[in-house]
């Protein structure tokens, strides 16, 4: 059974000391507060943690929808338990909601971010390149989907506004209603492969899942007239199997996506200031007057978007203020974590492709 969720021999071979242990692997399906839904090889199972993963973990170290895990289970019906978190592929994170802050994983090992933008209101161009910073830094592939294409008038003008943000990405106009596009979208959901499907509240999310499975399975509510918008109606994450044998993970919608340590990421998706940047006169040109600075040129002339620079900055203080306010030592070792984490992925990568 967790064949079709996307376990692979690379995989296998991680779990190998733990089926020494006697624990089998699950894959967390559903995330719930305090409870976890697990598909297994025994079939689907709830889980809690173990009282050691309970006090151990750092926030960013609990499970979460997508993750594979170590677990103690006998029979269907009976809560197993969790004891293990495997080390994770992919990890699309943010800053939790609150003054405390810290990190939550919105998903973990997908390979496809879908992230949606609906063309039923006002195109906000900021708000996508924050959900791209953070698409970028977790490994992921990203992929814009206009979505609600059918509520708009010039589809192909928010495409070329859409792709002059997205830094590369592909950007795929679709109306889960209309049945548009939908078929563009079944490149990147591959069986085993996993794709999350993130974005603000009410653009149309679990409209496009039940258009993908063919079925009513996400609740919708109606589109508000005055903006052409809905309600966003999911309320946990949650793996959904597709017809074809990809995997989807469907989010609630978000009211804001706080950036966590998204450095790479920000200068993936602002890669042409990070150009514009290197051919300042000065190296610690801090683009505001001084003399020879290729970006403030490049605003006057009207090559790069004012409001765009506007944006970059305010993502880079936003990022440095959350850096100012975390103990180095902690993220320096989370730091050293992700890397030896990379480092033990490609060392496995290798040693697969070498057999």
């Amino acid at each position: 059974m967790i064949d079709q969720y996307g376990w692979s021999e690379l995989l296998r071979r991680q779990f190998a000391e733990f089926a020494e242990a006697h624990l089998i692997p699950g894959r967390v399906v559903l995330q719930q507060r305090g409870l976890w839904g697990l598909a297994t090889d025994l079939g689907d199972v709830q889980a809690r943690l173990s009282g050691r993963l309970a006090r151990q973990a750092s926030p960013g170290g609990f499970p979460a929808a997508g993750d594979w895990v170590a677990a103690a289970a006998d029979q269907v019906g009976e809560v197993a338990v969790i004891h293990h978190v495997l080390p994770r592929r992919t990890a699309f994170t943010r800053k939790a909601a609150g003054p405390a802050g810290g990190e939550q994983i919105v998903a973990a090992n997908v390979d496809v971010a879908f992230l949606t933008v609906s063309l039923g209101g006002d195109f906000n161009a900021r708000r996508l390149e924050r959900y791209l910073a953070s698409a970028w830094q977790s490994g992921a592939s990203p992929v814009v989907l206009l979505t609600k294409s059918d509520l708009c008038r010039d589809v192909d003008s928010a495409i070329v506004k859409a792709e002059a943000i997205a830094s590369g990405a592909p950007v795929h106009a679709v109306s889960a209603l209309a049945a548009e596009g939908l078929d563009d979208l079944l490149q990147y959901l591959e069986p085993g492969r996993t794709a999350v499907l993130v974005g603000a509240s009410g653009e149309g999310k679990s409209t496009l899942v039940n258009a993908l499975l063919g079925s009513e399975r996400m609740a919708t509510q109606a589109i508000r007239k005055n903006d052409g918008r809905g309600r966003h109606t999911t309320s946990h994450r949650e793996l959904i199997l597709l017809p074809g044998g990809g995997i989807l993970l469907d989010t609630p919608g978000m009211r804001e996506l706080g950036l966590w340590d998204s450095d790479e990421g920000l200068a993936a998706t602002f890669d042409d200031i990070d150009q514009l940047a290197t051919r300042c006169r000065f190296s610690n040109c801090g683009h505001s007057n001084e003399p020879g600075c290729a970006v403030r040129e490049a605003i006057d002339r009207g090559d790069l978007d004012a409001a765009r620079w506007r944006g970059f900055q305010k993502l880079q203080r936003e990022l440095a203020h959350l850096q100012s306010r975390e103990d180095p030592g902690l993220r320096a070792a989370r730091r050293r974590h992700w890397v030896q984490i990379s480092k033990a992925n490609r060392r496995r990568d290798n040693a697969i492709d070498g057999d």
